[in-house]
């Protein structure tokens, strides 16, 4: 037995794994020492990029949790769920665009802001029905590898369907005027768009963890994705069950669209690649499957991706850090799947479900 422990701690691949834990820990201490010691930051602009890592994160999150449902019952990647994310928020642009060219969206930013979401919630949730339907409804006892290259088909599908009907170019995403300018909260000055963004993300995630945690059908939910088979000898619609997690997590995918929009001002047909990834991500590592854990892998993952580039790597005299933020966050996310394989909430799965 003490053969084998040292075996296997020298082997090749457990060194080269420590050798690498060691290598970016020092790293990030050194870069961070340095760039915080150096003095070259003021504390308003490490606010400013708090603040826009904590809205880019929320979005994040808000997205993963679509992601993290379905993987939590049906045991796949939905792969086409950025696209479902990018179509809310493209379909919705022409309806801001129409409420501009009349002046609603001005008069009633209000309830101009809610229609606008409302659209993208529906629109992404009848594709991400019909993406249930007609491309993972009839694979659903295939083997895994057969849905996952089928997600990947209505990705593209998806994909060059809007660019097909809308064109390839930007679209950039109306003003409310009431958005503009900045709001003061605690003392700290944050863009209206990002404090929007922020707390429309957390309100959405909170009803929704309520709605899985607190009513009959989250209940039903959580019953399909402990054990598909015995959910159904016990009562449980289980197509009704997966329908509605597609559909609640396309939802919040189009809203997440539109929160995106109001951040960044341009939609296309190609913006759901990224975030979709940065999404999985997240989800990842939160603990695929683990609702709590896709929100803190969102929010994590946009701090990081935000602060991250200046922080640790400033300070080791990179040129244009900020070029190699999604580095810092595949990396950050390969340092916490080494310490901890299941992600920063999940738990162990058991061989089933693996």
């Amino acid at each position: 037995m003490r053969r084998s422990f040292w075996q296997r701690f020298f082997s090749p691949i457990t060194l080269f794994l420590w050798a690498f834990r060691i290598v970016v820990i020092l790293a990030i201490l050194v870069g961070s020492f340095r760039t915080l010691t150096a003095g070259k930051y003021a504390g308003d602009q490490w606010i400013d990029v708090i603040v826009f890592g904590l809205s880019q994160g929320s979005i994040y999150a808000l997205i993963a949790l679509g992601y993290t449902m379905v993987y939590g019952i049906l045991r796949m990647i939905n792969f086409a769920h950025g696209e479902i994310f990018m179509s809310g928020a493209y379909t919705a642009y022409f309806v801001a665009a129409a409420f501009l060219s009349s002046g609603f969206l001005n008069r009633n930013p209000v309830v101009s802001l809610l229609v606008v979401i409302a659209v993208a919630m529906a629109t992404s949730t009848a594709i991400a029905l019909l993406v249930e339907r007609i491309a993972y409804r009839p694979l659903r006892r295939a083997p895994r590898l057969v849905p996952l290259i089928s997600a990947i088909g209505a990705s593209f599908f998806l994909q060059y369907t809007f660019r097909g009907f809308f064109g390839a170019g930007f679209q950039a995403y109306p003003d409310w005027n009431v958005l503009k300018g900045e709001v003061v909260l605690a003392g700290i000055g944050v863009l209206r768009t990002q404090a929007v963004a922020i707390v429309g993300a957390l309100f959405l995630m909170t009803v929704l963890y309520l709605f899985v945690m607190r009513t009959k059908t989250g209940t039903a939910m959580r019953a399909v994705s402990e054990d598909m088979e015995v959910a159904a000898m016990m009562g449980i619609d289980v197509d009704r069950i997966i329908v509605i997690t597609f559909g609640v997590g396309a939802a919040a995918a189009g809203a997440a669209g539109v929160l995106y929009a109001l951040v960044f001002r341009q939609v296309w047909f190609f913006m759901g690649f990224v975030p979709g990834i940065k999404a999985f991500t997240a989800a990842v590592l939160g603990g695929i499957g683990n609702i709590p854990g896709a929100m803190v892998g969102g929010i994590f993952l946009g701090l990081i991706e935000s602060a991250g580039p200046i922080l640790f790597l400033d300070g080791l005299g990179i040129p244009s850090p900020n070029q190699l933020k999604d580095v810092i966050a595949f990396v950050m996310l390969v340092m916490v799947l080494i310490f901890r394989p299941t992600g920063i909430l999940g738990e162990r799965l058991a061989t089933k479900k693996a």
